[in-house]
């Protein structure tokens, strides 16, 4: 077997990791309805599921940063190979946990078992990210870091489909614990291929420095915000449209998980754009075209899903046609510039916040809903301007953004509080800020200069 095909094969294998930590991730949003009255929780107690899961991410990251810190990288140590074997265990592990908390009923065992896969997730981040950056030429890693990021976001296209179907309806009787007790075989499973591949081994060229060295660069200090609240905010909406819909349309669960299967796939759609957009080097007329084909495509696999499982309509989500125009323009508007295009979806999501919140009926649905476009190439841009300069203190820095990913765990927690005193509509007019900061950073914030 040749490199190219070696590479290829390894690339193929970690793209999956890349698509069930996406679908998995979004099984916390069917959860959060399904745990809320399963056990009469509060909007407060229902958000403490994306508290306990994404804090993980910061415990564990928190940790590993230090470790590296004193004494060297352990995935440099161990090999990328091994780190995504005990991330898929302690996965499938966490998945199990699920049967133990639906025995004895309690809220509290749900959320450590989140947390625990939380923490198998957070290794998987840290070994799958960098491992696909230098799965190849360096010149080529930003594409395959989108192109895995877009399978990403289609398994968190189709989470609400299916893992709504088995909680809601499939299993509704026998618990929710059986859909995880599925997930915890393919961890499994992945972790005995993982196990027996022979991935090419590979070592990132930047070394690990001790201290905090990346803080002194304002990028990464300030870029390091701009992901705690684009995270926290993309999740947060997550968290709550179906809770959302029920309240502003009377929506039943089974409807409303198809409009969270449109936000998150209007994320998929966006950043195989931004794929296009930001990255190629073509002709405008040719460029614009892939971006619309791949639009098409995109929302056609999403009504597709949608479809099979509910009987959709066609005429009812033809309002998302005119979202994807308008993400176009977007881009369009912010000429293959990645700090640009941040500003300008920064501030297209500010107006369908103002939208959504003085508005109602099915101008509200889809102006939440469409957020999802405008997340879409957040995590790239963010990620690729706050290590921008950052040289031998780039995995550093790298670290320090994973952390960032708290934003998860504490603003769905605020939104929830506020939902709880003043109606979870209303709530969305606290994530007008944390836009309005990424606008900032996307205009003057992540300009290079040391602290």
């Amino acid at each position: 077997m040749d490199k190219t095909s070696n590479y290829r094969g390894s690339f193929i294998l970690i793209t999956v990791l890349f698509f069930m930590w996406g679908f998995i991730t979004c099984m916390n949003d069917i959860l959060i309805p399904y745990m809320k009255t399963l056990f009469e929780l509060s909007y407060t107690q229902a958000m403490l599921i994306q508290f306990a899961f994404f804090g993980a991410y910061f415990i564990g990251s928190l940790i590993y940063f230090i470790i590296s810190s004193f004494i060297g990288d352990p995935i440099q140590k161990i090999g990328y190979n091994k780190g995504v074997v005990a991330g898929l265990i302690t996965s499938a592990v966490a998945c199990l946990l699920f049967y133990p908390a639906a025995h004895f009923h309690q809220y509290g065992f749900f959320l450590f078992a989140l947390f625990v896969l939380g923490l198998g997730f957070t290794m998987l981040q840290i070994a799958a990210n960098p491992y696909v950056a230098i799965l190849g030429s360096p010149q080529t890693a930003s594409s395959r870091l989108n192109l895995s990021q877009g399978f990403n976001s289609f398994g968190t296209t189709i989470a609400p489909i299916i893992g709504g179907y088995l909680v809601f309806h499939y299993f509704a009787a026998s618990g929710v614990h059986i859909p995880y007790f599925i997930f915890a075989a393919i961890f499994l499973l992945l972790a005995v291929v993982f196990s027996v591949a022979k991935l090419p081994s590979l070592s990132a060229e930047n070394e690990v420095v001790k201290g905090a060295g990346a803080l002194r660069y304002s990028q990464l200090s300030l870029g390091a915000i701009a992901i705690f609240f684009y995270v926290g905010s993309e999740v947060s909406i997550g968290s709550t449209i179906i809770n959302y819909l029920k309240e502003i349309l009377s929506y039943p669960e089974m409807e409303a998980k198809t409009y969270l299967a449109f936000y998150w796939g209007g994320a998929m759609i966006g950043r195989f754009i931004g794929a296009v957009s930001l990255g190629s080097s073509m002709a405008k007329v040719r460029k614009y075209l892939y971006m619309i084909l791949i639009s098409l495509i995109g929302f056609f696999v999403i009504y597709g899903s949608t479809y099979l499982e509910s009987s959709i309509s066609l005429s009812v989500v033809t309002p998302f046609f005119i979202l994807i125009v308008v993400n176009i323009i977007g881009f369009i508007i912010g000429r293959s510039l990645p700090a640009r295009t941040l500003t300008v979806f920064s501030l297209f999501i500010i107006a369908l916040l103002f939208t959504t919140v003085f508005t109602g009926g099915l101008v509200a649905l889809w102006a939440i809903v469409g957020v999802g476009l405008f997340n879409s190439i957040m995590w790239s841009n963010i990620f690729t301007l706050a290590i921008d300069g950052l040289g031998k203190e780039t995995s550093q820095g790298s670290s320090i953004l994973v952390m960032a990913i708290l934003g998860g765990a504490i603003l769905p927690l605020l939104i929830g509080i506020a939902a709880d005193s003043f109606g979870i509509q209303m709530s969305y007019l606290i994530l007008v800020l944390p836009y309005l900061y990424l606008a900032f950073y996307g205009w003057r914030g992540y300009i290079p200069k040391k602290i």
